[in-house]
Order: C-alpha cells, then sequence, then structure tokens
C-alpha cells in the first residue's frame, strides 16, 4: 500500500484531499457495481469530497426536509443538472470522464460539494489530520498526484516496494 499524510497549508484542516496513482500504462480499470453515494443532509454534501473512478454513477440522496438539486457547471461532467427533489429521493449520475467536478445545489448556493473522477482504482481521500492509505497498490513505479479543492495541486514520482510511506505538502 502507499500510506502517510497531507499536510494541507493555509485551510482549516488536512481533510478532504484526493492522494491517487495516476495512468499505469495498459491498464484500464472497471467501474465498481455498487454506486457510490453522497447525502444532502444538514444543508451539506455529504461527504464534501468523493474519489471515484471514470465510470462510475454517484447517487445522491436528499435526506432534508427541504427541496434540494445538485449541478455541476464543469464542462468534463457534462455540465449535468439533475433537477430539483424532495426529501427521501435519490437522483444518479455516471461520470465518464476524468474530472476535479464541483457540486452546487441551485436552491442553496452555500452548499459545494466535490467528486474527484480518477483513471485508476488506487485512491484515498484524506482524514482531518491529513492522513490516507491506498491499498493494494503493486509493487512498482507511479506517478502519485495529490488533488484539494482549495489548494494547489503536486505529484510526485514514488516507488512502491511493499507499505510504502509518502508524505506530501500542498498549499494556496
Amino acid at each position: 500500500d502507499i500510506h502517510g499524510k497531507v499536510a494541507a497549508k493555509g485551510v482549516r484542516n488536512s481533510a478532504g484531499a484526493v492522494v491517487y496513482v495516476d495512468q499505469i500504462a495498459g491498464k484500464t480499470f472497471a467501474p465498481p457495481a455498487e454506486h457510490a453515494k453522497i447525502d444532502q443532509k444538514n444543508m451539506e454534501f455529504n461527504p464534501k469530497v468523493v474519489a471515484v473512478v471514470v465510470g462510475t454513477t454517484v447517487d445522491f440522496l436528499n435526506s432534508d426536509a427541504v427541496l434540494h438539486n445538485v449541478f455541476s457547471s464543469d464542462a468534463c461532467a457534462d455540465h449535468f443538472n439533475l433537477g430539483t427533489w424532495p426529501q427521501g429521493q435519490i437522483k444518479s449520475f455516471t461520470f465518464k470522464k476524468e474530472c476535479f467536478a464541483a457540486l452546487l445545489c441551485k436552491v442553496h448556493p452555500e452548499m459545494e460539494g466535490f467528486v474527484a473522477v480518477l483513471p485508476t482504482t488506487y485512491f484515498a481521500v484524506t482524514a482531518a489530520d491529513g492522513s490516507y492509505q491506498i491499498k493494494d497498490v503493486p509493487d512498482g513505479s507511479y506517478t502519485v498526484k495529490v488533488w484539494h479543492p482549495k489548494l494547489k495541486a503536486t505529484t510526485k514520482s514514488v516507488t512502491v516496494k511493499g507499505a510504502t510511506e509518502e508524505n506530501f505538502e500542498i498549499a494556496k
């Protein structure tokens, strides 16, 4: 595996950074049969940042007693708009291209979430302390990238040999 910490400078904590292995030559990754899930609860997208492989369908549940909407104005997410729906209902969208898509709600403009649509299944989203673990990465040399919705991305060459520790720092 690849594990370590991401130090996110200039934000409240280090949660929400996506650490991932970039393209692996000659290998493609099928999306999972099970959909990823994002809940709209307490007027927030929960979780705020979700990482998925290209082709994954994400289910958006409205758990609030008010109407919600989900849309993205990002071209890489096909400028989708799922419309507005009431509590207890789910709408879905399949992310077909590599992308870092911002999620918004037309009804509540203060709501913001993100979907990182990645080329491989080797990824993790950091905890508040910046810790992450990407499991089952085969031994080899890779480009590992870190993306955060509010900070500059970074890239590092990493050689994996068994359990490999790799730490990153990102800032504005």
